[in-house]
């Protein structure tokens, strides 16, 4: 068999159990959820705002990262909900490249599953416990969703992951909210399909066992742009896309809780990462001539570190993404209290 099999890993309830959560954390989580489910099904008229690295590398620099923003957070918490972004593994799309902290605690080191599982645990434990902050993760793999299940505050489900029916159903089960991204084509009968799925009650293969997911109905939509054939990006942030998203929701009233958050970056903007600042200023425009509109987009994701830009593995620039280039702090901190006077 072309396989090696390494060693059994251990079970999210025996890693939970070596790093349970304080009774702090518990209550930090299950404030944060009430506010993000009124966000997102419009008893809460603030703007959502996922913001943070493209990959969170080193827990140093990313918790100082969350030490600013929670400082910024003070400043515009009565006009905007901020919800990190702590991406630990990340989707390469030739499967090369670092694929997060799950994989490689150690960006240099090799890979080490087990090392990762902890490693993820504690740094979402440590910025709950340094920051109150639950953060937004990607559920790369349906399986390791459980090891964080109690702490992760907000769950992607990934352009190139969203047709795939175990995110779906997983997705069901799931009791946060769950962004489902467009996919790299595009269609957004895709991502609406996705979304009727994750909404809906199934019966279905989790971690081995049979499982009866009741439905999350807060699944929603994340436009992220989109590839064409030729391999150009291609954006879908204009009001013409954010008007006929709303018109799908629209057309299936069975959908609880319509929402649409929009990702400033990726083929949004071209991976142009500068240009996350007026995209975003954009979005919040169009909330203001089109009632349907401001109603449906609840927020916006934007990347951002410490430094602008990226570099490359090792590349020895401390707090500076290895994966997409992010907008540096200077940069974020301005769009952000910019943006807290235009909701």
């Amino acid at each position: 068999m072309n396989m090696e099999f390494v060693r059994k890993l251990a079970i999210p309830m025996e890693v939970k159990e070596m790093y349970p959560l304080t009774a702090e954390m518990q209550l930090a989580f299950d404030q944060r959820d009430i506010q993000l489910k009124k966000i997102l099904s419009g008893k809460d008229d603030r703007l959502l705002l996922i913001i943070g690295p493209c990959s969170a590398d080193r827990q140093d620099s990313v918790l100082e990262y969350m030490g600013r923003l929670r400082e910024l957070d003070e400043k515009v918490k009565d006009r905007i909900f901020i919800v990190p972004r702590c991406y630990t593994n990340k989707p390469r799309t030739t499967g090369k490249g670092y694929k997060g902290m799950l994989h490689q605690p150690n960006p240099d080191g090799k890979p080490d599953m087990f090392k990762g599982i902890i490693a993820i645990r504690e740094l979402h434990m440590n910025i709950v416990r340094e920051t109150g902050f639950t953060c937004a993760d990607e559920m790369l793999y349906t399986e390791s969703y459980k090891y964080l299940d109690d702490i992760l505050g907000y769950v992607a489900v990934g352009a190139r992951s969203v047709e795939n029916q175990q995110h779906r159903l997983t997705a069901s089960g799931i009791e946060v909210p769950v962004g489902m991204k467009n996919p790299t084509s595009g269609d957004f009968s895709v991502m609406m399909n996705a979304i009727t799925a994750a909404q809906s009650k199934h019966t279905f293969i989790y971690r081995n066992w049979e499982v009866h997911s009741q439905g999350n109905p807060y699944a929603h939509a994340i436009l992220r742009g989109y590839v064409n054939k030729t391999g150009q990006t291609h954006p879908n942030y204009h009001f013409e896309d954010l008007l006929l998203v709303s018109q799908l929701y629209e057309k299936q009233p069975e959908l609880t809780n319509p929402a649409v958050i929009v990702d400033a970056n990726h083929s949004n903007s071209g991976k142009q990462y500068l240009e996350q600042s007026r995209i975003a200023k954009e979005i919040l425009h169009n909330r203001t001539i089109h009632d349907g509109v401001r109603k449906l987009v609840k927020g916006i994701m934007i990347e951002s570190y410490l430094e602008d830009g990226c570099q490359p593995v090792g590349g020895g620039v401390y707090g500076q993404s290895i994966t997409d280039p992010c907008l540096g702090w200077e940069k974020t901190e301005r769009l952000v209290l910019e943006l807290a006077d235009m909701v």
